[in-house]
């Protein structure tokens, strides 16, 4: 046989993604916990007792497997799946993730610029807020940088790392290029180190630190990309066995480096930064959580997380209203929960609310797109066998 010769070989995966479905749904659900494992001003319960204060640190180090970072993960790889099926010019890519993403963010947030407003009124802060909505630098920030709401920062940051898209293509090919994610996680702490040590405006450095957060985080789309040419080549159940074990083992000891940040936010009570180890076992942990749920897709992952994974976008962008109407609720009856009942009960509330109201969302035909749901597009199919040549 001519040493160029190459034969097919077939690999037999699932007809569906379920492992990422899966994945997707419990991001989402880790999301709002991480949200929820606060006071109702945000911070690590600074005015309870240390010994209050482990399990929400402990719970807040749990929910951060699956940060908003992992999203970026899912969107990429997503992206490098529709440009394999079809040839697509940068204008049309550029264009529908503008509408799909931008229209949406644009909406929600001229919602909360003003939803924020209830809660103001209610724990007295209200005259700040109104400060804010008369200043066109606010609402600048508001667009460019997604404050007008804790987790809206995303969107636009994941519409800049989908401008460099075509730069994130040969890690298909060659997926050594994923490990570009480590260099750039460096490069993010030191830059951002320098930036706050140096910059003294802070409406300067907050824009500097979104485009240096932009072109750093272009790691994790390399890494998806990446993850997906492995994917794309196929993995068989032993090898997808093998990848496993070794996915879960990087998954144990990057929780192990991340322990020693969260027994210092316990101890401190306030946010505090992440050296060394603690940073980049948070910081790597949403390509190890994707990569383990990747090598578990022989696994019989329930065909609800698939009902469920196409509302994911929505309880992110949605989960702040939940969020906000429990804090208001126990203002109102004069409910002061201790630390643990407080996080456990706003995060089992927040996660069915921010569900039905997507689904909800999902059901309307006029309202349907403030989740990215566009009715008339029937969900792609993963394809069920892939061909590689035998080495």
């Amino acid at each position: 046989m001519n040493s160029d010769t190459k034969v097919s070989v077939q690999v037999t995966r699932p007809q569906r993604l379920g492992w990422l479905d899966a994945n997707r749904v419990l991001a989402a659900v880790g999301v709002v916990l991480i949200h929820s494992t606060t006071d109702t001003a945000g911070q690590p319960f600074a005015s309870e007792p240390v010994d209050e204060r482990f399990m929400p640190a402990i719970l807040r180090l749990l929910s951060e497997l699956s940060g908003s970072e992992i999203f970026i993960l899912f969107s990429m790889f997503l992206l490098a799946w529709k440009l394999s099926k079809a040839q697509h010019s940068y204008r049309h890519v550029v264009l529908e993730q503008a509408h799909r993403l931008f229209v949406p963010f644009l909406a929600w947030t001229v919602f909360y610029a003003f939803f924020r407003l209830l809660k103001a009124s209610v724990f007295g802060y209200e005259d700040a807020i109104f400060s804010q909505l008369t200043t066109v630098q606010a609402w600048a920030g508001y667009v460019l940088l997604g404050s007008a709401q804790y987790h809206l920062h995303f969107i636009p940051t994941l519409f800049g790392i989908v401008l460099m898209y075509p730069l994130f293509q040969s890690a298909v090919r060659y997926p050594m290029f994923g490990a570009t994610l480590v260099g750039s996680l460096y490069l993010l702490s030191s830059g951002e180190g320098w930036l706050w040590g140096n910059v003294k405006d802070p409406l300067t450095r907050d824009y500097l630190v979104r485009v240096l957060k932009i072109f750093c985080y272009s790691g994790y789309a390399m890494a998806a990309f990446a993850l997906f040419g492995a994917w794309k080549r196929g993995l068989s159940r032993e090898e997808a066995r093998l990848f496993l074990g070794g996915t879960l083992l990087l998954l144990v000891l990057g929780f192990i480096a991340t322990v020693p940040y969260g027994m210092e936010l316990a101890l401190r009570g306030k946010w505090v930064v992440r050296p060394g180890a603690a940073y980049y076992g948070h910081a790597l942990m949403p390509v190890i959580v994707f990569s383990t749920f990747l090598g578990a897709q022989y696994a019989n992952w329930s065909p609800r997380f698939s009902s469920l994974s196409k509302f994911t976008f929505g309880v992110y962008l949605v989960h702040p209203i939940a969020i906000d109407a429990h804090d208001i609720f126990l203002r109102h009856m004069d409910l002061q929960l201790k630390p643990i009942p407080l996080v456990l009960s706003k995060w089992l509330f927040a996660v069915p609310v921010a569900f039905g109201i997507s689904y909800l969302l999902s059901k309307t035909e006029l309202l349907a797109w403030l989740i990215g749901l566009q009715k008339s597009k029937k969900p792609v199919q993963s394809p069920s066998v892939a061909t590689v040549p035998a080495e």
